[in-house]
């Protein structure tokens, strides 16, 4: 990846368990191929566990506990998918309010497939165009959000830049375009 983004400190938000795998390391690399600092964020200290669709994959170990860092700490925020990973985040307070805290702060987030309903727990999908995986399309519109179906979307309304994709089959896109929006930023 051509972007360079000079060592900016870049958040990955996940579950302790369910974190679609493809999603949490295809854009990990990239980013880390174009000059990112990364930090996994999770609820709990220890590792998260990869899953592939339903089969658990491997463990990564975790960086800081949400509890115990702010979105001032970051340059961005990536929020891979999985159905479980933010079904559960978005019954934490704490990951809310993470999430919340970066488009509070005008700082660039980039969410992917299942990870939209963050979004919406959040209440920062309202007035926003974003995609997801289709099953949330009525979940986001009820959000407040106007859902496309696209590859990868980028809505630059309200205070800070939001990229969604679909699907792992997006992640080139979707990695290539957070890598983008971190650099500009």
């Amino acid at each position: 990846m051509a972007r360079d983004l000079n060592g900016k400190t870049i958040a990955f938000l996940a579950a302790p368990e369910g974190v679609e795998q493809a999603e949490l390391t295809g854009p990990w690399d990239g980013l880390k191929d174009a000059g990112a600092d990364l930090r996994l964020i999770s609820t709990d200290p220890g590792e998260i566990r990869g899953f592939n669709h339903l089969d658990k994959a491997d463990a990564f170990p975790v960086d800081a506990v949400v509890d115990d860092v702010q979105a001032a700490d970051f340059a961005g925020l990536v929020l891979p998918g999985g159905v479980a990973n933010p079904d559960y985040l978005r019954t934490v307070p704490a990951a809310v309010a993470f999430v919340r805290a970066f488009f509070d702060a005008g700082l660039p987030v980039a969410a992917i497939c299942h990870a939209p309903w963050l979004l919406a727990e959040a209440d920062v999908a309202r007035g926003r165009t974003l995609t997801s995986w289709p099953s949330l399309r009525t979940d986001l519109r009820n959000a407040g959000a106007t859902w496309v179906d696209e590859e990868v979307q980028v809505c630059e309304a309200g205070p800070n830049t939001l990229v969604t994709s679909r699907k792992p089959a997006d992640i080139p896109a979707f990695t290539k375009t957070a890598a983008d929006v971190f650099a500009a930023s």
